[in-house]
């Protein structure tokens, strides 16, 4: 027996003899896998405290690289949002069965930290009397969201994954992601996002979904659940019942789906009938209004109707259904901090991800229990649905990670390489005039890069401009590097054209171009001083809609290094462009006129 699961027997039981069920050893496991049956799950269920069960269905911040050492700034952090000091704390206090990482809250600097931070949580955890592991959990969707970067392999994000078009490379993606969060002790990801994208102007989704094409994003999303889940990590997708068509970020507001119950049926539930088809060990609700499907004005993480009658009842779905974060202002926006968890457990919630205030949600629950608004049997059934997820994912057999193992399988160079290849295949070329490109050094050697900036995904390299300025010096090329913004100045589009005079070639990263950006200014001043100017779309590709007259435009779908560093070898020639537009691209004149169509995708 492992040291860790001899301790995570006594923590749990305290002593075998006091948990044993039907006379056998304490959470004797069924198998080889650490697997328990629901006699035995349900036996330690009875056990619980009510206070224990109401922890068991939270899963929370916590500020720090360390449970129990972390950093001032990061105790007063704490103190002030949760009145504790560290994780320890929050798992003594609140008995929490889940923890969510972040890098804003210094959860994850490298591979090694994140290790000894999961490990250190599962020891605070199993300390406690009837002490179970925790599911710690993450947002790794790779591309734009992910919350563990470098020296981790980070892999084209969902709608890159889309135009590459290969369900082979968004299964590898997955597995190669999975194993690598699994060797940090991560066992839940928060991925892959499974809205279909059919509004351009959608402000949170956008390139985190595989696309507009409900049949191709169903494909895609059942390859990355094998992948995350062959690789021992629960895939989680999101945001039911569909968040694709939106023009409000439910982070900041409440956003209404309009669609009918037949379109609902067409367009937004395919990814997660195919996700549950699939395995899915966990879906995510979204904080949107769907009146076809609950005309109560509710938000779908709220709805029984939409929860328990669509998604249990009509899709078949008993895995865990866990909220988006319940800090979002499209779940405040009707009822208080404090009816939202009990509202979202009357609906068919198990998990209640990251509420503002833990103290008044906990205690809400609590209260809704012994008030006799929530049964204790409506609690246990959630509960034995997180302790069959934990179960299932070898937490209760062996809840830690060590060093050697994240040095086995964290950011090896045979994910990277798989990575970069991958990264390649997505790559698209939208608009190639007089075939300036491919880009040969003996012709344009000399390039000067310019465009926007945004901050960087968690742990790349950044900023874009200099992540493509070094691809072309490494490929032969005499990069200058001059970044202008996503806002550039009457100032800073003049010094870009007087940069453009004395190279051979101009690549600019645009970056969600609107008709009033300037960055359509700076694009078309730089065509007026007769150098080719090669422009690359390193978030939305409906940019290359507002830039007609620019004679060679290629979509990267995130500006992440793998995807930009992809997009200069298909530049210069040393790949072969193969991505295809995974979503179509309106005219900006005339919207309702597609200009490019899904499938479309330029090759040398």
């Amino acid at each position: 027996m492992h040291t860790s699961r001899r301790t995570l027997l006594a923590a749990t039981a305290g002593a075998a003899a006091v948990v044993a069920v039907g006379g056998g050893p304490a959470l004797a496991e069924d198998d080889d896998t650490g697997r328990l049956d629901d006699k035995r799950l349900r036996a330690l269920i009875s056990r619980m405290t009510l206070e224990e069960k109401v922890g068991q269905l939270f899963v929370m911040r916590v500020y720090g690289h360390s449970a129990t050492a972390p950093d001032q700034a990061d105790i007063d952090a704490n103190l002030k949002e949760i009145g504790v000091r560290d994780a320890a704390e929050l798992i003594a206090k609140y008995r929490v069965g889940g923890i969510i990482y972040f890098g804003w809250a210094h959860n994850t600097r490298d591979p090694h930290q994140i290790a000894d931070l999961s490990n250190g949580i599962q020891k605070a955890s199993l300390a406690q009397p009837r002490g179970l592991p925790v599911l710690i959990s993450t947002d790794q969707e790779h591309g734009i969201v992910a919350r563990v970067g470098r020296p981790a392999t980070l892999f084209p994000g969902a709608m890159a994954l889309g135009a590459g078009g290969s369900r082979t490379d968004a299964r590898t993606a997955g597995r190669i992601g999975g194993a690598e969060l699994r060797a940090m002790g991560v066992r839940q990801d928060y991925a892959p996002v499974a809205d279909v994208n059919v509004n351009p102007a959608n402000p949170v989704i956008g390139v985190r979904s595989f696309g507009a094409d409900p049949q191709a994003v169903a494909g895609m999303v059942a390859a990355q659940v094998k992948g995350y889940q062959s690789a021992g990590v629960a895939a989680t997708s999101k945001h039911f019942p569909g968040h694709g068509d939106t023009e409000t970020d439910s982070h900041y507001g409440f956003p209404v789906i309009e669609h009918t119950e037949a379109q609902w049926a067409e367009l937004d539930a395919p990814p997660f009938r195919a996700a549950i088809a699939a395995g899915i060990d966990s879906i995510m609700t979204a904080h949107i209004m769907v009146p076809a499907l609950d005309p109560s004005g509710d938000p779908a993480t709220l709805s029984r109707p939409i929860l328990t009658g669509i998604l249990r009842e009509r899709l078949g779905y008993d895995g865990v259904v866990v909220t988006d974060s319940l800090g979002m202002e499209g779940v405040r926006t009707k009822y208080g901090d404090d009816r939202v968890p009990v509202l979202a457990l009357k609906a068919g919630v198990d998990q209640l991800l990251n509420p503002p205030k833990l103290d008044v949600a906990w205690n809400a629950v609590l209260q809704a229990v012994r008030g006799g608004e929530l049964t204790e049997a409506r609690l246990d059934e959630s509960i034995l649905r997180v302790l069959r997820l934990k179960a299932k994912l070898g937490l209760i057999k062996d809840p830690y990670v060590t060093r050697r193992g994240v040095d086995r399988v964290v950011g090896i160079p045979s994910h990277l390489k798989a990575a970069d290849r991958i990264a390649e295949r997505t790559t698209t070329l939208l608009v190639n005039s007089g075939g300036l490109l491919p880009l040969s050094r003996r012709t344009h050697r000399s390039v000067l890069v310019v465009g926007a900036d945004p901050a960087s995904p968690s742990g790349t390299t950044g900023p874009p401009t200099n992540v493509l300025g070094a691809a072309l010096t490494e490929l032969g090329f005499t990069a200058t590097v001059l970044s202008t913004g996503t806002a550039p100045t009457e100032a800073t589009i003049a010094k870009a054209v007087a940069a453009a005079q004395g190279v051979d070639a101009v690549l600019v990263g645009t970056y969600n171009v609107t008709a009033a950006s300037s960055q359509r200014t700076l694009v078309n001043r730089l065509l007026a001083t007769g150098r080719p100017v090669v422009a690359l779309a390193i978030r939305n590709p409906y940019d290359v809609a507002q830039l007609p007259d620019v004679k060679a435009y290629l979509a990267a779908y995130s500006w992440t290094d793998v995807e930009l560093r992809a997009a200069v070898r298909v530049l210069a020639g040393r790949a072969d462009p193969v991505g295809e537009l995974p979503v179509p691209v309106q005219k900006a004149d005339k919207p309702k006129e597609v200009l490019y169509p899904v499938g479309h995708g330029l090759r040398y």
